[in-house]
């Protein structure tokens, strides 16, 4: 089967989320400003590939490497960073970091293991790049240790090479994009169902090189829960698992790779479980006044044998932001679907259950197979959720702090969590800004013990300074997250701007454990270095 990538005539930001064509105008962009006392009067320019300045490559690769690699500035511009605040204001300002020497597509496994080779002999650090949708500096490169970098580019190895239908199993190239993954599977009528918010500009390999979280909010929802068996190309050989059903065979090789971000191996196929594709949908939205009685009646459908696809609490100022409520009451995004039996029951039971916390019924999407998911609350939600990068960007043009961040704490923790997020954040913001932020919170993810609280700020930025005063509202972020041991990141990744929280977090033999790994896989510290270990 050949790779069905769809052809585009779009382009990609260099600089920012998405398609250079789905960003806001500058009439949107001061428009949004407006709303956020602090701002600036216009939008900041974006700067063109020519006012980088990026000079000449410090290596070249031997002919039998070069239709493998590319030295276009555009080409190795749009691989410098990923797609976070603090990368877009950089790039914003002219200042996106080290530039690659080269970037590289390889077709196949040989040829990464030929590129990883002739790196390793050169010192070359080789960073690997999926969709480029990393929003934690996890395919960038800081410092200097190394003579040059290489971005090693997957998304050429884009197909999916063998489905088994009667497993409903596939095993896919980790370069394919998440459109085009779902396009190969469809006329075997099946899914993998994993849609992250990144979904359109991000890979199978980078999902699973960061234990990508995807659709469903309770029940089966991290990448980890789909692999079946893994292909990695590390400097030290090739490693390739066994494909099982499940296995007691001693530590399991799969976990050694998942969410190691390219600093053990790059990762190349995986088998994947899938699943039929849903025919039978329900949806609806739920209104609470009381913000933790809503938390009360997540936790009860969490801890409840209904799984719920979508289960997603909005603030209130969340549900403002999303245009999902506009009385100030937090909303809950109900959805639930099946292959083969309707789900109107379980929707209902839901709502009946949801209302015994006070929630008020705000109305209702898809029911068993009719497609009327663009309705109401619902609606709003979905269009806001995968909007919300663009918007993001425009308000960074207007000088604004506008970001998330996401964590995962056991029930006990989560109200205290949130509102010591809120309070602390906000009162930093205030103290660096002279101006209010907006702190909202949503839980993306629930589970029988624990949730997954998603946050977004919103503040004033300082004029060029904008990359710094987040580092600072993140690090007072971080703390209070060690503070109620909460993880610092349940599915954005650790990447280079979590290495501080995720140092604190991980037990010290296991750092020990990982460096040796690291030592054995990738003894010349070429793959992804800062990130995981040093």
């Amino acid at each position: 089967m050949t790779g069905t990538t769809r052809p585009t005539s779009r382009t990609r930001s260099w600089w920012g989320w998405g398609w250079m064509d789905a960003h806001p105008d500058d009439a949107e962009c001061t428009a949004m400003g407006a709303l956020l006392p602090g701002t600036l009067d216009r939008p900041l320019p974006v700067p063109g590939i020519r006012d980088l300045g990026i000079g000449a490559p410090a290596v070249g690769v031997p002919w039998t490497l070069g239709h493998l690699v590319s030295a276009d500035p555009a080409d190795r511009a749009a691989h410098a960073m990923g797609k976070a605040y603090r990368d877009v204001v950089r790039a914003l300002h002219g200042r996106p970091g080290r530039i690659p020497d080269l970037v590289a597509r390889p077709v196949t496994d040989r040829d990464v293991a030929d590129l990883l080779d002739w790196a390793g002999g050169r010192q070359v650090a080789v960073v690997p790049y999926g969709g480029g949708s990393s929003v934690t500096g996890g395919i960038e490169y800081r410092g200097d240790a190394h003579r040059a970098v290489l971005s090693l580019d997957l998304t050429a190895m884009d197909r999916v090479l063998e489905v088994d239908t009667a497993g409903r199993a596939a095993r896919i190239q980790a370069g394919t994009l998440g459109p085009s993954l779902e396009d190969q599977l469809r006329p075997h009528g099946l899914t993998l169902r994993h849609f992250p918010q990144s979904f359109e500009f991000s890979t199978l390999g980078g999902w699973l090189a960061t234990r990508a979280g995807g659709h469903y909010a309770t029940g089966r929802t991290h990448i980890d829960d789909f692999v079946q068996s893994m292909t990695v190309v590390t400097p030290a050989g090739t490693s390739t698992s066994w494909r099982l059903p499940a296995s007691g065979a001693g530590p399991s090789p799969d976990r050694l790779f998942l969410g190691s971000e390219g600093a053990l191996g790059v990762i190349t196929e995986a088998w994947v479980r899938l699943q039929e594709r849903p025919r039978h949908k329900a949806s609806a939205a739920v209104a609470f006044t009381d913000f933790d009685a809503a938390l009360r009646a997540v936790r009860a459908l969490a801890q409840s044998d209904l799984s719920p696809a979508n289960c997603r609490l909005l603030d209130g100022g969340e549900a403002a932001l999303s245009g999902a409520s506009h009385d100030g009451s937090a909303v809950l995004v109900l959805g639930f679907e099946s292959a083969d039996e309707p789900v109107a029951a379980r929707l209902e039971r839901a709502v009946g259950l949801a209302r015994g916390y006070g929630g008020r019924l705000g109305g209702s999407g898809a029911t068993d197979g009719e497609d009327r998911s663009g309705d109401g609350a619902v609606g709003a939600w979905r269009s806001a959720f995968l909007r919300m990068p663009y918007l993001r960007d425009g308000l960074v043009r207007m000088g604004a702090v506008a970001e998330t961040f996401e964590t995962a704490a056991t029930w006990d923790r989560i109200p205290a969590l949130i509102t010591d997020i809120r309070t602390e954040v906000g009162a930093a913001a205030l103290k660096a800004t002279g101006h209010a932020a907006t702190v909202n919170c949503r839980l993306t993810h629930v589970y029988p013990d624990g949730a997954a609280p998603y946050f977004t700020v919103l503040a004033a930025g300082r004029p060029g300074d904008g990359a710094a005063l987040w580092d600072d509202l993140k690090a007072v972020a971080n703390e209070v997250l060690h503070r109620h041991r909460a993880t610092i990141t349940h599915h954005h990744a650790v990447g280079r701007d979590h290495r501080p929280g995720y140092d604190r977090q991980r037990p010290e033999p296991f750092a020990l454990a990982l460096r040796a790994v690291k030592s054995a896989l990738d003894p010349y510290g070429i793959l992804n270095p800062g990130v995981l270990v040093d």
